[in-house]
């Protein structure tokens, strides 16, 4: 199986996990999800009225420079964990 053929099997297994992850593991999938698909992330930080989106680009951001071959493996070991 190809590595994008596992990350895509893995994000489609994050949708039917037994239970939803706490907020900090959501951000940590969130983040290398568009590291993985995106690469680096580009564009402004979100102000301090937008938590949410503050807090995803926080996430996003601390993978910058993370290949996304790697972003990809980290996260299908993350999805891996989750469902044990």
């Amino acid at each position: 199986m190809t590595l994008q053929a596992q990350f895509d099997q893995a994000m489609a297994d994050s949708k039917n996990l037994e239970e939803r992850p706490d907020n900090m593991t959501m951000l940590k999938m969130y983040g290398l999800f568009k590291q993985a698909s995106k690469g680096d992330v580009d564009g402004e930080r979100p102000g301090f009225t937008d938590m949410v989106g503050r807090a995803k680009w926080d996430a996003w951001n601390e993978l910058k420079g993370t290949s996304k071959d790697a972003a990809m493996k980290e996260y299908i070991a993350l999805i891996e964990e989750l469902k044990d």
